[in-house]
């Protein structure tokens, strides 16, 4: 969708909110930092929220958390060990759903920043591989080459060797 379908950048957020913040979330690994990611992309974009310079507001605004995610990751200065002796608080259900989230989080960690991207951006949000493509500024072959590692890769996971990953990225 363009900027206009949009309104105004109030109904953007409204109407995009969610999606993008699953996709921040998958990107960095962590709630705190994935807000930090959302909140700095959708702050560039307001900035430039007049039509002219963004054509489709979602797409820029994946492509500007998957750099900021990719200068995070390459500087390291945002890396978080997790609190894993701390169990879960009382009332928390950490059932099979939660524990799938923590191995799919814990794999994606595990790749290369642009093969991480490829994988979201594809597979979660599921874009086509040109879009995909167009956000990364690469080519297609370049996104099917990333995509076709990461799967290799996450299939290789100590992380996911019990769930298995088909060859479209899927359970």
């Amino acid at each position: 969708m363009d900027v206009a379908s949009y309104g105004s950048f109030e109904d953007f957020i409204t109407a995009s909110a969610d999606h993008l913040m699953r996709t921040a979330l998958l990107l960095t690994g962590n709630s705190h930092a994935a807000e930090d990611l959302l909140q700095g992309a959708l702050e560039r974009t307001y900035r430039r929220w007049d039509g002219e310079r963004i054509l489709t507001p979602e797409a820029y605004v994946r492509r500007v958390m998957v750099n900021a995610a990719s200068s995070r990751w390459r500087a390291r200065q945002f890396r978080e060990e997790p609190l894993e002796a701390a169990g879960d608080p009382p009332g928390v259900d950490a059932g099979p759903d939660l524990a799938l989230r923590d191995q799919v989080l814990r794999a994606l960690q595990e790749l290369p920043a642009r093969q991480r991207a490829v994988v979201v951006l594809r597979y979660y949000d599921d874009l086509p591989e040109a879009a995909v493509a167009e956000i990364l500024g690469c080519s297609v072959g370049s996104v099917k080459t990333h995509a076709s590692r990461a799967l290799a890769r996450l299939r290789a996971s100590r992380h996911l060797g019990d769930i298995g990953v088909r060859s479209d990225g899927r359970r």
